[in-house]
């Protein structure tokens, strides 16, 4: 690389919480620079955990955070040219980009569910993720499963 790499910015730990991946779940929630927002709907969405969960032992960022080490992928297929050929070759994922690609999938994901309120959404990604289901799980296994097709051409590593 020819320019020195950037500095990695500290977050600030989120108000309610005191923790800092909550705060990167939420910058990536946020639309139109709407902090506060943010903070509500996943706030809410917590709540509404609490109220529909079956495990009574674990809280709702317990559950939250269960929910998204389960959609952490662990490999993923990067395209690198061999020759005249472009190959998808299998690498395992740093620990900040898995944490972030779950992050966007359960973000997206949520999104797209059609219940009525973007907390009642998020909550239902979340609860879905939890129990090994839902489109964020499905979206993990399928780029697992591309990887797999793929092992074979792993000698071609960088």
């Amino acid at each position: 690389m020819r320019k020195r790499l950037s500095k990695k910015r500290i977050l600030l730990p989120d108000p309610k919480f005191n923790d800092q991946l909550v705060t990167r779940f939420v910058n990536n929630l946020m639309l139109d620079g709407k902090k506060s927002v943010a903070f509500k709907v996943f706030y809410d969405a917590l709540d509404i955990v609490e109220e529909k969960k079956q495990d009574e032992e674990k809280s709702a960022l317990e559950m939250w955070k269960e929910g998204l080490s389960n959609v952490m992928p662990h490999v993923e297929v990067r395209s690198r040219r061999v020759g005249g050929a472009t190959f998808q070759i299998p690498m395992p994922i740093r620990a900040d980009r898995k944490i972030s690609m779950a992050i966007k999938w359960m973000i997206l994901y949520a999104r797209k569910r059609n219940e009525k309120s973007m907390s009642q959404r998020l909550a239902g990604e979340i609860l879905a993720a939890v129990k090994e289901e839902g489109a964020a799980v499905k979206k993990r296994v399928d780029v697992h499963k591309m990887a797999d097709a793929n092992k074979a051409f792993s000698h071609f590593r960088f």
